[in-house]
């Protein structure tokens, strides 16, 4: 089995604060890192140092940023194509970081929303029968739901986090087999029971300190966080999201107890350290973690 992640590549600059701004107001920052990002590589670079084979395919500009986008994921196992579009710049995204731990992402989406349905139905040219297709919430309306229809088509699996939350994803939930929402994403699509009700066969709600829960049609598993100290929540939904996934699939099991317990000691990794992909565990600290029971 294979995973395919269509999604966006992005530097993210993350700025300490003391607490989010209000409208109108100046404040100091510290600049804390400069670290690969984007939810499509996060996740891609998740699920490859599990060990699960993964196909990354992203769009980034011809542009500085891009090259070093490129170079950074020439050193992870991911395989990863890039697609440098002509006038158009590598989105970025800036993350600032509160005292308390939360933070708040500002992502630009030029070269993400410039992909188009011929660049995703490509990139799944390779795909067979039960591979996994995972996606976000930052390509645009046409694209992601030639993704879905063509993985489909061809009989995948698919998994998504409709994050950023954007108006189309109401149309796309029956191609959806499972969607991974937080608190908030959730309230705002109405629910669980709705989405399952529209068509999705399965919805984990990741909780933060308080855990993730897998719901599908007659069950619900409640899993609790893995304790740990917060100092960057930065990527954990995308790590969490990611391991859940590969820790299925490398067991040949759907979604179950066991891959939730995976990617909440997954997510506790990432939230006790600063950084985006560098704050992920790296494949030896993912072996571990996929070993316990």
């Amino acid at each position: 089995m294979k995973a395919f992640v269509i999604g966006n590549a992005a530097l993210d600059e993350t700025v300490s604060v003391e607490d989010f701004p209000r409208p109108g107001a100046s404040i100091f920052g510290r600049a804390l890192s400069q670290d690969l990002g984007g939810k499509g590589v996060n996740q891609a670079v998740a699920i490859a140092r599990t060990g699960l084979a993964c196909h990354l395919v992203a769009a980034v500009g011809q542009d500085a940023r891009g090259r070093e986008i490129a170079a950074r994921l020439a050193a992870e196992p991911v395989m990863a194509q890039l697609i440098a579009l002509p006038g158009v710049a590598t989105d970025n995204s800036i993350i600032l970081m509160a005292g308390h731990g939360e933070n708040a992402v500002i992502t630009t989406r030029a070269a993400a929303g410039a992909m188009t349905p011929d660049h995703a139905t490509a990139a799944l040219a390779r795909a067979v029968p039960g591979d996994l297709l995972v996606l976000q919430g930052n390509l645009g309306a046409e694209t992601t739901g030639a993704a879905l229809r063509e993985a489909r088509a061809r009989g995948m699996r698919t998994a998504l986090n409709p994050s950023p939350l954007q108006d189309y994803v109401a149309g796309l939930w029956p191609l959806v087999d499972c969607a991974f929402v937080n608190e908030d994403e959730a309230a705002a699509l109405g629910g669980d029971a709705r989405l399952l009700s529209q068509g999705v066969a399965e919805v984990v709600l990741t909780l933060g300190a308080r855990g993730a829960t897998l719901v599908r049609e007659g069950a619900r598993i409640d899993v609790p966080a893995a304790p740990c100290a917060v100092v960057d929540t930065t990527g954990a939904g995308d790590c969490f999201m990611a391991v859940a996934l590969a820790s299925a699939a490398l067991r040949g099991v759907a979604l179950d107890a066991c891959a939730l317990r995976h990617a909440a000691q997954a997510a506790a990794w990432t939230v006790g350290r600063a950084g985006t992909v560098s704050a992920f565990p790296d494949t030896a600290a993912m072996g571990a973690i996929l070993a316990e029971d």
